[in-house]
């Protein structure tokens, strides 16, 4: 799994799973692009710890197609490649039905699926629009058990990522034909600053016995899948989604 002289993008790559997916191309000698949104401090601080090379953050809103256009535009021009996407950025709201107001509820539902399922539809269109003339490309969506399993706190964050699954798959099949591979990686609970007010919580202990091995991955290991689905060799993935739930929700 070597990715040397690719260009890569990371959305959201300021934190969380995006620091260790960005540290992992780094690493295997990709020239890594971030987006943010706000936290620019937080953006260079991951693009300093990563090993030498051309990495760069870019700030850009998912929600916004214009920014999303142009941020692809800007790596295409600056490095004159766009090898691999890795749609990270994504947010987690609670909107429990029976607690919020009608108004809350409309907000939650209009925000998450602009950031979650949106914001990488556009990504997805905007880098797949460089990569069919450019000799193909991957592109990796980062998804949730919650997909599956459902989120009663979150329905929108639930929908959203089985969404995310829906659209993955179709461009894996529409795709294929231009050299593109799109693979997703859903992930259950991961110890990043997002989860942190939960697993530090009461309910903290029965999220991590969850899984036989009784604790939540670690954002290098949900990293890890990316960078398996970007290698190449797995061409005839396109279209899989791996979980990495630590058997704390398993389908067949």
């Amino acid at each position: 799994m070597q990715f040397k002289n690719k260009t890569v993008l990371v959305t959201g790559g300021s934190r969380g799973i995006g620091r260790a997916v960005a540290f992992a191309f780094a690493t295997r000698g990709a020239n890594v692009c971030i987006s943010y949104v706000k936290n620019e401090l937080e953006a260079k601080a991951t693009i300093n710890i990563l090993p030498p090379g051309d990495h760069r953050a870019f700030q850009a809103d998912v929600q916004n197609p214009e920014a999303i256009r142009q941020l692809i535009n800007k790596i295409a021009i600056t490095y004159g490649s766009l090898d691999i996407v890795v749609n990270n950025a994504g947010i987690f709201e609670p909107h429990p039905i029976d607690k919020v107001t009608y108004p809350n509820w409309q907000e939650a539902w209009q925000k998450t699926l602009n950031v979650n399922l949106i914001g990488p539809a556009n990504v997805s269109y905007c880098a797949a629009q460089y990569m069919m003339i450019h000799g193909g490309g991957r592109i990796i969506n980062i998804s949730s058990r919650g997909a599956f399993r459902g989120e009663p706190d979150q329905p929108a964050y639930g929908a959203s990522k089985a969404g995310l699954n829906a659209m993955s798959q179709s461009l894996a099949q529409a795709l294929a034909p231009h050299n593109i591979f799109v693979g997703v990686v859903a992930p259950g609970f991961v110890n990043t600053d997002m989860a942190k007010p939960i697993l530090s919580g009461p309910q903290g202990s029965a999220i991590k016995n969850q899984s036989p091995l009784g604790r939540v991955a670690q954002p290098e290991e949900v990293a890890m899948a990316v960078m398996f689905l970007a290698a190449e060799g797995t061409e005839f993935m396109t279209g899989a989604i791996l979980d990495v739930n630590g058997a704390s929700y398993l389908r067949s």
